[in-house]
């Protein structure tokens, strides 16, 4: 048995979502002329209470859309030194829009209002970059799954209303934050100026992620998106997937989050682990303590059991559970990391 913990973005559709794909209603999105896509756009619109949504192929799709949206060449934007947009979307943010990224030193993945107000450069001082734009990730992948406080979130949004700064969401896994913190969509699509969410994480869909805002923002995004080469034709098949996941895969998201605390708990119980990073959501992030063996060694060690998860880096190992890691795959992780 097979157990795959390297990412949430490894599943495959279920029966369920893949009679609702091949029955799908298609025409080409290009010409906006897709019902089944139309649908979503308009499901996704209404759940976060934002005037419209589109589709992209990929969630690093919509955060660079989302980042020419609010910049201009030559600006920057604050993001904690975690973030995603930073450390994952392959300098696009430098390479798309011809912006710099003001790192806030914060706290697995968070920052305070107060720290973001320190990072914003005076406006009248024309030697360092305009500070234009606030992104924010929720959960933080890098930080563990961390779910933010919402509080902080309002604070920073006075912020941001106070200095003219655009507010961005890169809620790539916003479902599992919501649900662990018991919010809605309609909190945060009241809060932020823009919203990026994933479907192929854990919802598991096979491809594709909305981008929300204004419809001005949307008529915009739809040409940035273009240019991006992100139009797809008959991708109601996929839009199928996600009107699909967003009725039935939400609330389930609490099974990964119990699983994967109940994997961080049998790590600590473990001599050779050095240290397992808070658990919020569905995301463990461990160390090894070298003087036993090394991170590659307990990586390999796993894989010889057919069970993968992946390194991040600096010694810190990542395991990801999701809604195709079973209650069985569960027992089979928790026995042999006993054996250990």
């Amino acid at each position: 048995m097979l157990i795959n913990l390297i990412s949430d973005t490894v599943t495959k559709p279920t029966q369920g979502m893949l009679d609702a794909m091949m029955s799908a209603a298609v025409g080409d999105d290009v010409f906006k002329e897709d019902p089944t896509v139309n649908a979503l756009e308009e499901k996704a619109a209404k759940l976060f209470g934002m005037e419209s949504a589109l589709f992209f192929p990929s969630g690093t799709m919509t955060n660079q859309t989302a980042i020419k949206l609010h910049t201009q060449p030559g600006e920057q934007l604050i993001c904690d030194k975690y973030a995603h947009i930073y450390n994952y979307e392959g300098g696009g943010v430098s390479f798309n829009s011809g912006v710099s990224c003001r790192l806030v030193d914060g706290d697995r993945g968070t920052m305070t209002a107060e720290q973001v107000t320190a990072a914003i450069n005076p406006p009248d001082f024309y030697h360092s970059p305009l500070t234009t734009l606030v992104s924010i990730e929720n959960t933080a992948n890098k930080g563990g799954g961390t779910c933010w406080d919402f509080n902080e979130l309002l604070a920073i949004r006075k912020v941001c209303d106070e200095h003219n700064l655009g507010y961005h969401l890169d809620g790539a896994r916003l479902w599992n934050a919501m649900v662990e913190m018991k919010e809605t969509p309609l909190q945060y699509g009241e809060l932020f100026d823009t919203i990026s969410v994933c479907l192929s994480k854990g919802l598991g869909c096979p491809v594709g992620s909305l981008l929300l805002g204004t419809k001005v923002q949307m008529e915009k995004a739809i040409r940035i998106r273009k240019i991006f080469g992100g139009g797809m034709r008959q991708s109601g098949f996929l839009a199928a997937a996600a009107i699909y996941a967003l009725d039935n895969h939400v609330e389930r998201l609490v099974d990964d989050h119990k699983r994967a605390k109940e994997i961080g708990e049998a790590l600590s119980a473990k001599s050779f682990v050095k240290k397992v990073e808070p658990i919020d959501t569905n995301i463990v992030i461990f160390e090894i303590d070298e003087s036993f063996m090394t991170s590659d060694q307990f990586v390999n060690r796993l894989k010889e059991k057919e069970i993968l998860i992946i390194g991040m880096g600096q010694g810190k190992l990542r395991m990801v559970t999701h809604l195709d890691y079973t209650d069985d795959m569960h027992n089979e992780l928790l026995k042999h990391l006993a054996a250990f």
